[in-house]
């Protein structure tokens, strides 16, 4: 089922590729007036938070009208819709998208080196020097913990190994009644955190090797640390019972009321994490944030970079309105600092969500951006190995044998994935 699964990702990549949507003329200039229609992920504010959005902005732009779809599953909704010209006027750009196919699909808002003195995080989403996308807020990555549980388990110093963090999740399955790890597998997207945080043994640019390397599921390397420590947790029964019956909603009130120990999350998360809590009866300040337990030195590195990126499509009929739109959301709005992430904007506030990192001394990595010509070389290996490293089946794979419910073994999976992945880059560097 997963390799069905699997394949149907390679599908969509290529029909996304053959869909040439229209040209990227740079119009998004012209009257601001008019309605647009904003897609968003955000389905729990929709109704509340981005009404009053709404409201401020087409008071500042008296004339506009902001219309809102919110999509749960939007990763898998809006690859599908690409596929036509109806995704709204502005929309978070997906995942699905690669680098060579943001100009099929995206209006370019200028060159990353003028935009640059403005935002952050535009190498991102950026293709050919141009700038497809301004990131909604950024994030820095790590696990989020009930710390009430923690002490309750007699926990009393930050993990610096896979090995600490195992002990860690064995003394809360010993002494509490909460379950120590959460996967949300079923929801899928979350395990695609784990992706993220490649910077965690201080190297910006384990990127770039990834595509330079046979075996990224080598012994010492990212991918195999990462990934195996995620196979351990669940090896070990240290995560949920049945995890085809995870709920996404209903993990953060379990973390919030200390029914779930530890899920690794972007820093995105620790808000809506305090909300649940308080929500739940319980205190937010229960909810702490961790680094991944890979302490090189002594040090702790957290990667940071950009959240979904707010891209203006490229067939859209009132791209002012739309630029105007993204603009204001990132300098107006107030949602970064809202859902306590790092601003958007070079000279944007700081937040202070991320406290406990700060008295960890954690240092923050932002990756190096693929040199020009290459900035699809890595989604070109994935798609032909048919690994998709930022969606979520690979990784469900390796649980279900981690877990028992697949045939194989830690060793032999990644053997697989180094293998196909070694072909896969053969053929596309050949």
């Amino acid at each position: 089922m997963a390799k069905k699964h699997i394949a149907a990702l390679g599908i969509i990549a290529v029909a996304l590729a053959g869909c040439a949507s229209g040209p990227a003329d740079g119009g998004a200039e012209g009257e601001i007036t008019g309605e647009i229609t904003v897609l968003t992920n955000r389905t729990d504010i929709v109704d509340t938070v981005f009404a009053e959005y709404k409201d401020q902005f087409e008071a500042e732009y008296p004339g506009t009208t902001v219309t809102f779809e919110s999509i749960t599953d939007y990763e898998g909704e809006i690859s599908i819709r690409l596929n036509t010209s109806d995704y709204g006027d502005v929309l978070l750009i997906p995942n699905s998208v690669t680098r060579d196919q943001l100009p099929q699909f995206f209006e370019p808002l200028g060159s990353v080196d003028e935009l640059s003195d403005t935002y952050r995080f535009l190498d991102e989403q950026s293709f050919d020097g141009e700038a497809y996308g301004v990131a909604i807020t950024g994030n820095a990555q790590g696990i989020v913990y009930n710390k009430a549980v923690w002490e309750e388990a007699g926990i009393t110093e930050t993990p610096e190994t896979p090995e600490q963090f195992i002990e860690a999740l064995e003394a809360i399955e010993e002494n509490t009644e909460a379950t120590p790890y959460y996967t949300n597998y079923s929801d899928g997207w979350p395990l695609t955190q784990w992706e993220g945080n490649r910077g965690m043994l201080g190297n910006p640019d384990e990127g770039i090797e990834l595509s330079e390397t046979d075996d990224p599921w080598a012994e010492g390397e990212y991918h195999e640390l990462t990934d195996g420590l995620l196979f351990d947790i669940v090896a070990a029964g240290l995560s949920e019972e049945d995890p085809l019956t995870t709920n996404w909603e209903e993990s953060k009130t379990l973390l919030g009321s200390g029914e779930i120990g530890a899920m690794a999350l972007g820093s995105w998360a620790i808000t809506q994490m305090r909300e649940a809590a308080e929500a739940a009866g319980g205190s937010a300040d229960d909810i702490g944030y961790m680094p991944y337990p890979f302490a090189v030195d002594g040090t702790f590195y957290s990667t940071i970079g950009g959240d979904y990126k707010n891209g203006i499509n490229v067939n859209s009929d009132n791209k002012a309105t739309a630029r105007a739109w993204i603009e204001w959301f990132a300098a107006e709005s107030g949602y970064a600092a809202s859902q306590g992430g790092l601003s958007p904007l070079v000279d944007g506030p700081s937040p202070d969500t991320l406290g406990d990192f700060d008295a960890l001394g954690v240092e923050y990595v932002e990756m190096t951006p693929p040199a020009a010509g290459n900035e699809s070389i890595e989604s070109d290996i994935y798609n032909t190995a048919e690994i998709d490293l930022y969606g979520p089946i690979y990784r469900q794979a390796m649980i279900d044998i981690a877990r028992g419910a697949a045939d194989g073994d830690k060793e032999s999976y990644f053997e697989q994935l180094n293998q196909r992945w070694a072909d896969a880059r053969a053929q596309v560097t050949s």
